[in-house]
């Protein structure tokens, strides 16, 4: 018999901590939680203080029998579920249905599952934390108020299936706002002047700046007859070197990783998915086998929205970037970085490795191709976070020819810090590249090669990735760290919003049940309204309001528009739009319908005929294969698109690369468009020819 009993959440956390325990610790996994509202009715009395019913989750008597079982038997029992809400009320229900005293020392908890820190953890327990489980119990309350009160509702007036949530409402919104800043958007002309000049034979460029630019503003171009004025007044091909200034600039790394800033950098350098990010993040947390060393935490806990770095882990950094990179590359201050977000808990460390010594080279042999991009990309980022910063060398050139000031600007690395090791990506997928000027002097006479003119228009604000949607929710202090990855799947799920090239659209249903929350609970979706309500939660967690209070406020004005929406909000007919084809199986006219990924055709006859097809988008190309079918677009399983014969399957031509409809004119076979990291490029499928990458 085992003297102490300690249950966590999931098998592989527990064989991970059973190993740093030892023979006298026996550690169960709970597999979440284990009692939870049900779901066959609201399960909370808004007549007695919101009282929640708990019941046990379906499916968990089994286990939580065996836990019975098992802590009976033990001298003492361990709660180490996750160290944040949600783990705090899972510890606590797991206390009510063991017959646990809340008040004893029975939870435990852990940044990271390395030996030293649960060993660590184990000499400090503490009792549960109720300010964190009211914190918790009060977001599951407001939630099941808000989706048990409001979804009914809509399963009357709209159609079954849907539901709303205070986090989903705004996202979808922010969705539909800015597509309807895309529509609404109005394109403005503008141009640029680029000039192509060499100075002992080194070719630079330089863009037009102003006229006369005496307050060093540059002059913006909006019409041809602008640039024409401009141009005719550029009297030689020679240009003099007026001014030039040179500037030593430090460049900064970015702070280790939190929660939402490892779901937008994933997406961008690794094409990862929030909630696939967060599962492989879950993984390399709980532990890896890593043979000889055995089953080790790689990370620290990844809901998190702190920077903050431990002394310890900052050490053992400093000392090996000295060790592999020399001192000059080490941080000369360990000043702590000032956290200006005033919403951030830091409760936990940043995301960070457990010990900055398990490389990613070391390590990957035990880790499958994305467990190992994902570990490689915050380990990285932990050790380029503790180096030195980039040093540039900027420089600035003013060109004159007559009254015409054209400027150029380059820089080159001087020392690269911690760019040796990692540097942070961007939304536009544009990679920074350093501009080296010729060494010019003021009075210095340069040719102009060519001057272009080029015409061009504002783009429109572009529609939210996940990356981006995930940013503009933490900005405005909507949701939490846990809840991002969940809010993007259940929007995708309620068919709310569509993925098109990896950008959200908003669908008619989607803006249908927008519109209907907006006109009857304006709350729902206003943003600071949401925000403010995220700063009560978090003030209850820090034991500073009341959770039964807060509630309260929240549902006395809820409750006046529930019963208006009840009365007035009308029933919409939601017919489906008619595909203009009948359906293979049954001979029903097919429909459009809208699923978590775009829109699909359906037999009408559902659910009797369950006959779907994908939409197939004609790139204009004929099939180079079979000569007679059209090439379309199709996607993958894992929805990457490639193309393919619309004859398929008597053709079975596939693609990749998007097919271009002129033969290659060396040796006429197919030309394709390459995806570079910026731009495409024109190549043939057989022979060497390939065109100037395009933008």
């Amino acid at each position: 018999m085992s003297d102490y009993l300690v249950i966590v959440e999931s098998p592989a956390k527990a064989k991970t901590i059973e190993r740093y325990l030892g023979k006298k610790y026996k550690v169960k996994a709970s597999m979440g939680h284990v009692r939870d509202l049900p779901k066959s009715q609201i399960g909370v009395d808004t007549e007695h203080n919101f009282e929640p019913k708990y019941i046990t989750i379906r499916g968990k008597g089994p286990v939580l029998k065996e836990l019975k079982s098992a802590a009976k038997k033990a001298k003492k029992v361990y709660l180490a579920a996750d160290p944040d809400r949600e783990g705090e009320a899972i510890a606590w229900h797991l206390a009510h249905s063991l017959n646990l005293d809340t008040a004893s020392d029975c939870r435990v908890v852990f940044n990271e599952i390395t030996k030293d820190a649960v060993k660590e953890s184990f000499n400090h327990p503490r009792p549960i934390n109720m300010d964190l489980v009211d914190a918790q119990q009060a977001r599951r309350i407001l939630d099941r108020l808000v989706g048990y009160k409001i979804s009914p509702l809509l399963w009357k007036k709209v159609k079954k299936g849907l539901s709303a949530g205070r986090v989903q409402s705004v996202a979808v919104k922010l969705i539909i706002d800015r597509e309807n800043e895309i529509k609404n958007f109005v394109p403005e002309e503008y141009w640029t002047i680029t000039g192509q000049f060499e100075y002992k034979k080194q070719s630079f460029t330089a863009s037009f700046h102003g006229i006369n630019t005496l307050d060093n503003k540059k002059q913006e171009l909006k019409s041809e007859e602008e640039v024409k004025n401009v141009l005719a007044q550029i009297q030689e091909e020679k240009f003099t070197v007026q001014s030039v200034t040179k500037k030593e600039r430090k460049r900064n790394p970015s702070p280790p990783f939190i929660t939402s800033s490892l779901q937008q950098e994933a997406a961008r350098k690794l094409n990862f998915r929030a909630r696939k990010t967060m599962m492989i993040a879950q993984q390399l947390y709980e532990g890896i086998d890593l043979g000889k060393e055995g089953t080790v935490g790689l990370i620290t806990y990844m809901r998190t929205d702190s920077t903050r770095i431990s002394e310890t882990a900052q050490k053992e950094a400093q000392e090996y970037i000295l060790n592999d990179y020399g001192e000059e590359y080490t941080k000369k201050s360990t000043a702590k970085r000032k956290n200006n977000n005033a919403k951030v808990q830091d409760a936990h460390e940043a995301i960070r490795p457990t010990s900055v010594h398990r490389t990613p080279a070391s390590v990957k042999g035990a880790l499958s191709r994305d467990q190992y991009r994902l570990y490689k990309l915050i380990w990285e980022r932990f050790v380029a976070s503790q180096m030195a910063p980039a040093v540039m060398d900027t420089m600035t050139v003013d060109l004159v020819n007559g009254p015409i000031v054209f400027r150029a600007n380059g820089s080159k690395i001087k020392f690269p810090g911690f760019m040796k090791v990692y540097v942070e990506g961007s939304d536009d997928n544009k990679e920074e590249k350093d501009a080296i000027l010729p060494d010019l002097k003021e009075g210095d006479s340069v040719t102009t090669e060519s001057i272009d003119p080029k015409q061009h228009f504002t783009q429109p604000p572009p529609r939210y990735s996940e990356a981006r949607l995930v940013k503009t929710l933490e900005e405005l202090g909507i949701g939490r760290p846990s809840t991002y990855a969940p809010t993007l799947d259940t929007i995708q799920r309620r068919g709310y919003v569509a993925l098109e090239n990896r950008r959200f659209i908003p669908t008619e249903l989607g803006e249908i049940v927008i519109q209907l929350i907006s006109e009857f609970f304006p709350e729902i979706i206003n943003v600071e309204f949401t925000a403010r309500m995220e700063k009560d939660l978090d003030e209850i967690e820090e034991g500073k309001e009341n959770w039964v209070k807060v509630i309260d406020e929240f549902y006395k004005d809820f409750q006046v528009r529930l019963e208006i929406a009840e009365k007035e909000m009308e029933e919409i007919e939601f017919e489906d739009e008619p595909a203009g084809e009948d359906c293979e199986k049954c001979g029903n006219p097919m429909v459009f319908k809208m699923g978590r990924y775009g829109k699909f055709m359906a037999c009408s006859n559902f659910p009797d005929c369950r006959n779907t097809k994908a939409i197939l988008k004609e790139i204009g190309v004929t099939c180079p294969h079979c000569k007679e079918g059209k090439v379309v677009e199709r996607k993958s399983k894992k929805r990457r698109v490639f193309y393919g014969c619309s004859q398929y399957p008597e053709c079975e031509f596939v693609s990749w690369d998007k097919p271009v409809s002129r033969p290659c004119p060396k040796c006429d076979r197919l030309l394709v468009e390459k995806k570079l990291k910026k731009g495409v490029q024109v190549q043939c499928t057989e022979c060497d020819y390939k065109e100037e990458p395009q933008e």
